[in-house]
C-alpha cells in the first residue's frame, strides 16, 4: 500500500520559529530536549545555527522509557561525540537538579564578564527547545517546582513563547515544539509518529503501526538486552518474527477486532506510548 510522506508543520510552529529567532538574541543558554526513545530523530538540524556561540545543555528526557544498559550506552556514545548528556524524567523529577545546576553554571562566565565591565550580575536567561511532545513544559514545571506552564503527553500543547522566572539566578523561555518545515528523513518521521511527537493528522495509523512492529523486530534481532524480550508476543499472543509488520497488524486485527485494522493499529500504538509493551527504544547508538 502506498501512502503519502509524513509531513507536519502547523501554523503556530511557523510563527513560533520566527519569534524564537528574535528571542534567542536575549538568551544565554540553550536547553535542548530530546526523546530518549529516539534521541537522534529528535535532534533539530537547525539547533547548531540557533545556538551559535551560546552555551548548550543536552537533555535526554523520558529516560524511564528505556532500559538502564541502553541509557549507559547512549551516555558513552554522546561523550564520544564531545557531548555531556543529562538524562531526565520530567514526570517524577529524575535528573532535574543536575540540569538546573548545569544551566546556572553555564551563566557563570556571563556574569563574570558583566562584573569585569562594572555591570551588575543578572539572572541567566535560558531557552528550552525541542520537538513537540518531548517533555519541555513538564521539564520547566519541575525546574520551577510548581505547575507554571501547561503540560500534556501530546504534540502541540504549547503554542506561544513565554518567559518563566525560576529564581534570582535563572529565567526560562518556554517555546513551542519546533520541527523542520519539511521532514526529509521519512524513517525519522515514522519514529516521530510512533512516539506521538508530531500531530496525528500527519500520518496513517496503519502504516505507522506496522512500521513499529518491523522496528521492534530489528532491535530484538540485534539482541544485547536493549529491550524486553518477546514484547509483542507476550502482550498479543502473536509471534511477529516469521511475518512482516503489515501482516502482523492484519493478523492482530483478525484475532482481536474482527478485522478492524485501524482499531488494531491504534491499540498497538497506544500500548507502546503508554509503556504497556515495556521499555522499547526505536534507536540504538550508532556503532
Amino acid at each position: 500500500m502506498t501512502t503519502p510522506d509524513i509531513q507536519w508543520y502547523p501554523g503556530h510552529i511557523s510563527k513560533a520559529e520566527k519569534q524564537l529567532a528574535e528571542q534567542l538574541k536575549l538568551v544565554d543558554v540553550v536547553l535542548e530536549v530530546r526523546d530518549a526513545r529516539i534521541p537522534l530523530s529528535t535532534h533539530h538540524p537547525q539547533v547548531p545555527q540557533w545556538v551559535g556561540s551560546k552555551s548548550r545543555v543536552l537533555i535526554i528526557n523520558r529516560v524511564d522509557t528505556i532500559l538502564p544498559p541502553l541509557r549507559d550506552r547512549w551516555h558513552l556514545w554522546f561523550q564520544r561525540q564531545g557531548e555531556t548528556p543529562y538524562f531526565t524524567n520530567a514526570q517524577d523529577g529524575t535528573g532535574i537538579k543536575a540540569v538546573s545546576k548545569a544551566a546556572k553554571e553555564a551563566g557563570i562566565a556571563l556574569n563574570q564578564r558583566r562584573l569585569d565591565r562594572g555591570m551588575r550580575p543578572r539572572a541567566v536567561r535560558a531557552v528550552v527547545i525541542g520537538f513537540p511532545n518531548v517533555g519541555k513544559s513538564a521539564l520547566i514545571n519541575r525546574l520551577v517546582g510548581r505547575r507554571v506552564v501547561e503540560s500534556a503527553r501530546r504534540a502541540g500543547v504549547t503554542k506561544q513563547l513565554r518567559w518563566v522566572r525560576i529564581s534570582d539566578e535563572l529565567e526560562l523561555l518556554d517555546a513551542p515544539g519546533v520541527i523542520p518545515s519539511k521532514l526529509e528523513d521519512q524513517d525519522a518521521a515514522l519514529k516521530l509518529a510512533i512516539c506521538d511527537d508530531i500531530g496525528e493528522a500527519a500520518y496513517d495509523n496503519q502504516r505507522v503501526a506496522w512500521a513499529f512492529v518491523d522496528m521492534v523486530k530489528e532491535i530484538e534481532a540485534i539482541g544485547s538486552g536493549w529491550m524486553p524480550p518477546d514484547a509483542l508476543r507476550s502482550r498479543y499472543k502473536l509471534d511477529p518474527l516469521p511475518i512482516t509488520g503489515e501482516d502482523y497488524l492484519h493478523n492482530f486485527a483478525e484475532s482481536r477486532y474482527e478485522g478492524d485494522v485501524e482499531r488494531a493499529a491504534r491499540q498497538i500504538l497506544n500500548d507502546f506510548r503508554k509503556g504497556l509493551l515495556g521499555k522499547i527504544p526505536l534507536e540504538l547508538p550508532p556503532e
